[in-house]
């Protein structure tokens, strides 16, 4: 999961959003937003529907697929 973590962290600061102003959008603790990041815990599929949502990014891309190709 540390994939996942590096690439939440470059989507939220390609936006310019703090871990703390994204867990005020998406309504995910920042302290579990820091655990993704991290690669200290595995997200739910929920939760990672509501960083997506938050960050206005296709749920595929936050999991690193590109142009319809799954990440390995």
């Amino acid at each position: 999961m540390i994939v996942l973590g590096c690439i939440l962290k470059q989507i939220r600061a390609s936006k310019n959003l703090s871990q703390y102003q994204l867990s005020k959008k998406s309504g995910v603790a920042q302290s579990y937003i820091h655990d993704i990041e991290s690669g200290a815990k595995s997200p739910t599929l929920r939760t990672l529907e509501k960083l997506a949502a938050a960050l206005e990014v296709p749920l595929g891309e936050l999991l690193g697929e590109e142009e319809g190709k799954k990440a390995v």
